[in-house]
């Protein structure tokens, strides 16, 4: 059952100016496409579209769009925000089966960093993939993919295998084991560890000068003694 729904209207006016009476209005445009049917201008409430929005559920999620008295299952596929005020400013849904299986990007999660001892020993993550495509039943879409890092170590390179949650979903990818990120010593940590060895060379040669010294000394006192 989808968590989410959203209210629609059908919009008259397409193109640039009928979003922009819609958004003078208080509502958000959005378009309705897929399942071989023609694409329908629609448009949303602002204050409850945001509401869904900032649940973290809405975008690439399964939801139900109602229409009056009729409901279909959809997902959320894009939601284009205005860069200053952040507004969204237009969305995509896509009409789907719920058990119909879907392409769609679902974001990698990346948890427990305090508990890999790669990262107190100056070590970063290079993240490569931040979402990774999947095929996936419509009601099964799951909201991120996990990579528990306490698993790790420096050096490590994190792949498809590697990923937690993934029991309901198959890359698009299937030639290969992809790379998802790495843990790599950081500049930082090559300068302080290059910082430390010249510190422990320099004090290895202040070591060994002064026990030449000391024995250069003692030869000395032996042949005073001598003499």
């Amino acid at each position: 059952m989808a968590e989410i729904i959203l209210n629609v209207d059908v919009r008259d006016g397409v193109g640039t100016g009928g979003a922009r009476a819609a958004r003078r209005a208080g509502m958000v445009p959005g378009v309705l496409y897929g399942g071989d049917k023609a694409p329908v201008a629609i448009s949303v409430n602002e204050r409850d579209f945001r509401k869904s929005l900032y649940t973290g559920k809405l975008l690439g999620h399964l939801v139900t769009l109602k229409y009056g008295t009729e409901s279909q299952p959809v997902i959320a596929r894009d939601v284009q925000f205005d860069p200053v005020t952040d507004r969204p400013l237009h969305f995509d849904l896509m009409r789907v089966d719920e058990k119909q299986t879907i392409k769609i990007e679902v974001p990698v999660h990346f948890i427990n960093q305090d508990q890999c001892e790669a990262f107190r020993q100056g070590g970063s993550l290079e993240v490569v993939r931040h979402a990774v495509e999947v095929k996936v039943r419509a009601d099964h879409i799951p909201e991120d993919l996990i990579v528990d890092l306490s698993k790790h170590k420096m050096g490590d390179t994190i792949r498809w295998t590697d990923l937690l949650g993934t029991k309901d979903v198959e890359p698009t990818i299937t030639d290969r084991d992809f790379v998802i990120a790495s843990i790599k010593t950081s500049s930082a940590a090559i300068s302080a560890a290059a910082d430390e060895a010249h510190d422990a060379e320099v004090a290895a040669e202040v070591e060994a000068t002064e026990q030449a010294a000391a024995e250069e000394a003692g030869e000395a006192t032996e042949d005073t003694a001598e003499g």
